[in-house]
């Protein structure tokens, strides 16, 4: 009797179709990923890396707004290099980076730790902070003896030293120290300071949202963590929730009001400052700070560090900070990998790539010999948000950091904010704050809570 052959040859036949199959998947996946980003100095860094290597590309493609576009289109990137990533409407877009840390292609030692918690969401990092700027105060060399800190000034030790330095007759001033009405960016940084606690919300959670306990600064670790929680653990079959802005109505006013009597106590008056301004200010106030005009200016790190070198030679700079609290820029640029991106090992490639510390020294290099640094600041124009970057390669490029690194524990990061953030602050928040130093309490001028709601009502797209 003879038994029936076993049919070896149609199972592996199986076994190889099954494996050609699988080759055949992985080679379909595309080896060029599409990178979208705010930050046209990528195009740069994506050209080094395409060609350091033969395997994958990156194309770049520049949106003003790449968090909006996610919301707004049907396109799907497969990476994303911007800012306002963290809000209601584009956090859970993004893929977990989990396995870049469990295998040890990137170190979360390498990152300022405060920067990686704001883009993890229920213990999971789908955000990597790329670059942040911080808020300074300038000055001219000759007078950096005035301030003892090497590091940092607070808000009392500007007005003292602005009024000092003022001098002139009947409120007619021809040198005055400082005024907060200057510039804007000074009096948001003031209420920042003051705990005003700008943040995103969703409409959902504000209608029952309790009125603030009055404790330390939002920044602060445990309250700064306690409030990011509480906006990113939604449960999972939680409605789809629209984003808002919500602040500490209290605090703002008490930054307000502080703003205004300095103006008042150290400078006579608005007026008195708008003559002066009116009188002296066309030229640049680093200008006016380098001849004696004023004492102090108020501006970011990457506009410090892009002013002409015969300018940085002669100016010096300090940190603005309040009970050791250095408030971050709220444009903190962060990276993710789209969720639904389908290059997903070129998409890898690249971040193991640029998330190294030997990459960014690299692309400080170039940004030098190209005269790149003239006009952008860093790394994605600020500092690196990896530690061992910003803390040691940094002053080798940008001497003037030598003895004025900030401590880490100081810096403290914003809160999530609504992606469209920037308009909103530029036409809303910052017109109300003008309007309020200009006025003797809130009396005469429109709510800042009448002014949200109808921007909101009439820009229900943005």
């Amino acid at each position: 009797m003879t038994l029936p052959r076993t049919p070896k040859i149609g199972c592996l036949s199986i076994v190889i179709s099954a494996v050609l199959w699988a080759v055949s998947c992985d080679f379909l996946e595309p080896t060029t990923a599409v990178l979208w980003t705010d930050r046209p100095e990528f195009a740069i860094y994506v050209a080094y890396f395409n060609s350091s290597q033969n395997q994958y590309k990156v194309e770049t493609r520049y949106f003003e707004s790449p968090a909006q576009k996610l919301t707004d289109t049907k396109e799907q990137p497969d990476m994303v290099i911007g800012n306002w990533l963290k809000s209601i409407s584009t956090r859970t877009l993004f893929r977990s980076l989990d396995i870049l840390f469990k295998e040890e292609h990137l170190s979360k030692a390498s990152f300022y730790p405060r920067l990686l918690s704001l883009g993890n969401i229920e213990d999971k990092q789908y955000l990597l902070p790329v670059a942040f700027n911080i808020p300074a105060l300038v000055f001219a060399r000759n007078n950096g003896q005035l301030l003892s800190d090497p590091f940092t000034v607070n808000l009392e030790a500007i007005k003292a030293l602005g009024k000092a330095y003022n001098a002139g007759n009947q409120g007619v001033y021809s040198r005055m120290g400082f005024s907060p009405a200057w510039n804007d960016a000074f009096l948001f940084v003031t209420a920042t300071l003051f705990n005003a606690s700008f943040r995103e919300t969703a409409d959902q959670e504000a209608s029952a949202q309790e009125t603030p306990v009055k404790q330390a600064p939002f920044f602060k670790e445990t309250l700064f963590e306690g409030t990011f929680l509480k906006v990113l653990a939604l449960p999972k079959n939680a409605p789809q929730e629209t984003a808002s802005l919500t602040w500490d109505a209290e605090a703002l006013e008490q930054a307000m009001t502080y703003i205004s009597d300095w103006i008042t106590e150290a400078n006579t008056g608005i007026q008195a400052e708008d003559d002066f301004a009116f009188k002296y200010f066309y030229d640049p106030p680093a200008k006016l700070a380098m001849s004696g005009r004023i004492l102090f200016t108020y501006m970011n790190s990457a506009e410090f560090f892009t002013l002409d070198q015969e300018q940085q030679t002669n100016l010096d700079f300090r940190w603005i900070a309040e009970n050791d609290i250095i408030p971050l820029s709220e444009d903190t640029v962060y990276y993710g990998i789209y969720k639904k991106g389908k290059a997903k090992k070129a998409a890898l490639a690249f971040t193991q790539w640029f998330f190294q510390a030997e990459t960014q020294r690299l692309l400080l290099e170039v940004s030098k010999n190209h005269r790149i640094n003239e006009t952008l600041f860093g790394i994605g124009n600020g500092f690196s948000a990896m530690r061992i970057v910003t803390e040691q390669i940094f002053p080798q490029f940008y001497p003037s950091l030598l003895g004025h690194m900030p401590p880490d524990a100081f810096l403290a990061p914003p809160n999530i904010l609504p992606q469209n953030w920037t308009i909103l602050k530029e036409r809303v928040i910052l017109s109300y704050l003008r309007d309020r130093i200009r006025h003797t309490g809130k009396d005469g001028i429109r709510p800042l809570e009448l002014r949200v709601a109808d921007w909101y009502r009439v820009n229900k797209s943005l």
